[in-house]
C-alpha cells in the first residue's frame, strides 16, 4: 500500500463523510442518530487508514516519507504532502481523538446535528492537512481554514457567552496568521518556490530571518497559546461544546509547536538562536503566571484551560533549548497533553451533562456515587501534575533536562509548574470528588455510562502505557530530532564563520 496515495486519502476521507452526512434528511431522533454515525464511521476509519501510514512509516529515515506531489507553476508552487517522525504523530493523535469528540457528543448535542458533524468533520480534514502539507501555501490554506468550522462549532454549538468568545478566538488566531501570509509572500520572492523541503536548505539572510521569525512567531504563539495572547483560550474553552473542547485542547494548540519544529528552527535558524532567550522568558511567566491563575479559578473549564497554557510553555521551553533531550521532551508533552487534556475536558463534560454547571462549588462527594468516575478523573489529574509512572512525567521530564543544559535558571524557575501544578491540580479534584455528599441534586448522579468508558478507558490505557514506556514515540521522533539539531547547529555556525570573516575583512 506504498504506492497509494494514503496521505491524500486520509486527508479527503473526513470530507467524504461531511457530504454523506449533508444527504442524510430528517429532524426526527432516527434521522440524527443515521448523521452521528456516519461522523463516527468516518472518523473511525479515517483512523485506520491513519493506522496504515504508521505501519508503512521507516522511523530510521529522518526525511519526509509517502511524498506526494502535483506541481504548478513550473514548479514553484503545487500540491505537496508528506510526513517524518515529527509530523507522523499528530496525524494519527488527530485520527485517533476524533472518533472520541464524536462520541462524546451523542447525546449533548440535540440542535442541528447534521451541521454539528459536518463541522466535526471538515476540521478533521483540515487539521490533517496541516500535518502533511509540504507546500507553503497549502499549508497555510488548511490551518487557516481550520479556523473556520472551530468558529462555528464554539459560536452555535457553545454556551451563553459563545458568540463573543468565537469571534475573540477567530479575530486574534487571523490576526496573527495574516502577519505569516505576508512572511510566506516574501519568501516566496526570495527563493522563488513555496516547497517545504527546498525552503529548508534555502539560505535566507540573517535580517530576513529576523523579520521572516517574527512574522511566523505571532501566528504561532497565538495558536499554543504563548503568554501574553493566551486570553483567548479559556473564554473558547469554557463556551465551546466538550467536543470542541476536546479537539481545541488536543490538536489546535499543538499547530503551533508543530509550527515551530517546521518553520522556524529549520529555516530561520540564526534568528531562532537570537530570539531563544525571549522564548525562555515567555514561557517561564506561561508556566508560573498562569499556574496561579489557575489557582483561582471556579469554573473547572477555565482551570483546566489556564493549565493547558502552563503546559504549552513546558513545550516552547524544550523546543528551543535545540537539545536532543529539550526538543524530544516538547515533542512527547504536545502529544501527552493532547491526550490528557483531551480527557480532562471529557471528564468536565461527563457531569456537566448531568448537572448542567461547570461550577466547582456545586460539586463535592462525588466518589461516593461515581466510584468509576472518581478512579478516571484521579488518573488524568496526577498525568496533568506529572506524576512518574504517566505521560505527563515523560515530557515534562524532558524538557527540563534540555533547559539545565541550555540555562540552569529557566529550569529551575520552570520547575515550580510542576509545584504549583499539582496545587490547583489536587485542589480541584478534592472539592469536586471527595467529602460528603451533602448536594442534593447529586444523590442521584450516575456513574459512568457504557458510552464514557469506551471514550475514557483507551486514554487511560495510553496515558499509562506512555508513562511507563514512552520507547514507541521517542523511537518514531528520534531520527527527525537528530537531523533538526544537526542541521540548525550546522547553519548557526556557518552564519558565525560568515559573520566573523566579515568583521576581519
Amino acid at each position: 500500500m506504498n504506492d497509494w496515495p494514503l496521505l491524500s486519502i486520509v486527508t479527503v476521507l473526513p470530507f467524504v463523510g461531511a457530504l454523506f452526512a449533508l444527504v442524510v434528511q430528517g429532524q426526527d431522533d432516527s434521522a440524527k442518530n443515521n448523521m452521528r454515525m456516519v461522523a463516527l464511521l468516518t472518523t473511525g476509519f479515517t483512523f485506520l487508514v491513519s493506522l496504515f501510514i504508521w505501519v508503512g512509516f521507516d522511523p530510521s529515515n529522518p526525511g519526509f516519507q509517502m511524498v506526494e506531489s502535483v506541481e504548478w507553476l513550473d514548479g514553484k508552487i503545487g500540491y505537496k504532502m508528506g510526513v517524518d517522525g515529527i509530523s507522523m504523530l499528530f496525524v494519527i493523535l488527530t485520527t485517533f481523538l476524533m472518533p472520541f469528540c464524536i462520541l462524546a457528543s451523542w447525546n449533548a448535542v440535540q440542535v442541528r446535528v447534521k451541521e454539528y458533524m459536518v463541522a466535526f468533520l471538515v476540521l478533521e480534514a483540515l487539521m490533517i492537512g496541516v500535518f502533511c502539507a509540504l507546500d507553503l501555501l497549502v499549508f497555510y490554506v488548511f490551518f487557516e481554514g481550520g479556523l473556520i468550522p472551530m468558529f462555528l462549532i464554539i459560536g452555535v454549538w457553545g454556551g451563553k457567552r459563545r458568540v463573543y468568545a468565537s469571534f475573540k478566538f477567530f479575530l486574534y488566531t487571523l490576526t496573527g496568521s495574516l502577519l505569516m501570509l505576508v512572511a510566506i509572500l516574501a519568501m516566496y520572492w526570495d527563493a522563488e518556490t513555496t516547497d517545504i523541503q527546498v525552503l529548508m536548505n534555502h539560505p535566507f539572510s540573517p535580517e530576513m530571518q529576523f523579520w521572516l521569525w517574527i512574522a511566523f512567531f505571532a501566528s504561532f504563539a497565538v495558536k499554543m497559546p504563548m503568554w501574553p495572547v493566551h486570553t483567548w483560550l479559556p473564554d473558547a474553552h469554557v463556551e465551546a461544546p466538550t467536543g470542541g473542547s476536546v479537539i481545541l485542547a488536543g490538536i489546535l494548540l499543538k499547530m503551533g509547536g508543530y509550527g515551530f519544529l517546521r518553520f522556524s528552527l529549520p529555516m530561520f535558524p540564526v534568528a531562532s538562536e537570537y530570539f531563544a532567550s525571549f522564548v525562555f522568558i515567555l514561557s517561564v511567566v506561561a508556566i508560573v503566571y498562569t499556574s496561579l491563575v489557575a489557582f483561582a479559578q471556579e469554573d473547572m473549564k477555565k482551570l483546566i484551560a489556564y493549565s493547558s497554557v502552563a503546559h504549552m510553555g513546558y513545550v516552547t521551553m524544550g523546543i528551543f533549548t535545540m537539545t536532543a533531550q529539550g526538543v524530544q521532551g516538547g515533542i512527547f508533552q504536545m502529544l501527552s497533553h493532547g491526550i490528557v487534556s483531551a480527557a480532562l475536558f471529557l471528564c468536565v463534560g461527563v457531569i456537566y451533562d448531568r448537572m448542567h454547571t461547570r461550577e466547582i462549588s456545586a460539586y463535592g462527594g462525588l466518589v461516593n456515587r461515581m466510584p468509576w468516575y472518581a478512579m478516571a478523573f484521579m488518573i488524568f489529574t496526577m498525568a496533568n501534575v506529572g506524576l512518574p509512572g504517566t505521560s505527563g512525567f515523560i515530557g515534562e521530564f524532558l524538557t527540563l533536562m534540555g533547559a539545565f543544559e541550555t540555562n540552569t535558571w529557566v529550569a529551575t524557575t520552570a520547575a515550580l509548574g510542576l509545584i504549583f501544578s499539582a496545587v490547583y491540580a489536587l485542589y480541584l479534584y478534592r472539592r469536586v470528588i471527595f467529602g460528603s455528599l451533602e448536594k442534593e441534586s447529586l444523590k442521584s448522579i450516575l456513574d459512568l455510562s457504557t458510552r464514557e468508558k469506551v471514550i475514557l478507558v483507551p486514554l487511560i490505557a495510553l496515558t499509562i502505557l506512555f508513562g511507563l514506556y514512552p520507547a514507541p514515540i521517542l523511537n518514531v521522533t528520534a531520527a527527525s530530532v537528530d537531523h533538526l539539531i544537526t542541521n540548525y547547529h550546522a547553519a548557526i555556525e556557518t552564519a558565525q564563520k560568515t559573520a566573523a570573516l566579515i568583521v576581519v575583512q
